[in-house]
């Protein structure tokens, strides 16, 4: 169960250092293998392989010829690249992952229990300052929740 934030820095080459207390977790339950991929809120997912492999399934399964179900085939499975921590517990984040996110060097590191979502600090920002104008209305399903 991953989860937590975590304000981090890419090096130059454009790795990220995971933080020690997931590394462990991540080693484990995956043998170091990660998945990272595009989401269309334009953040990235970081996902352990074995954690990954039924959604890239699912994903797998949707019609090529319905166009909005290809747009999202393309978007996560299109740009899913297989990593690997390295010794000192870094992944790469490519140009093309890093371009879609519009990561420079700062990034938010977020649990969300299966897998991590990776923002730029602006856009996490960003999404932070929207959060006033959602929090009154609750998501379907969620009706009766409470804290």
């Amino acid at each position: 169960m991953f989860q937590g934030a975590a304000h981090l820095s890419l090096d130059a080459k454009g790795r990220l250092a995971v933080p020690t207390r997931h590394r462990d977790s991540l080693q484990g339950e995956s043998l170091g293998k990660l998945v990272l991929t595009a989401h269309p809120h334009r953040c990235l997912l970081l996902y352990p392989a074995p954690a990954w492999e039924p959604i890239r399934a699912r994903i797998m399964g949707f019609s090529s010829f319905d166009p909005q179900a290809s747009l999202w085939k393309r978007l996560l499975v299109g740009f899913a690249e297989d990593l690997a921590l390295d010794a000192s517990g870094r992944v790469l984040v490519s140009p093309e992952l890093r371009k879609h996110a519009g990561i420079d060097r700062d990034v938010m590191l977020l649990g969300q229990g299966s897998h991590f979502e990776l923002w730029s600090t602006e856009r996490w920002e960003a999404e932070l300052a929207r959060m006033p104008e959602h929090i009154d209305s609750l998501p379907p399903g969620m009706e009766n929740f409470a804290l």
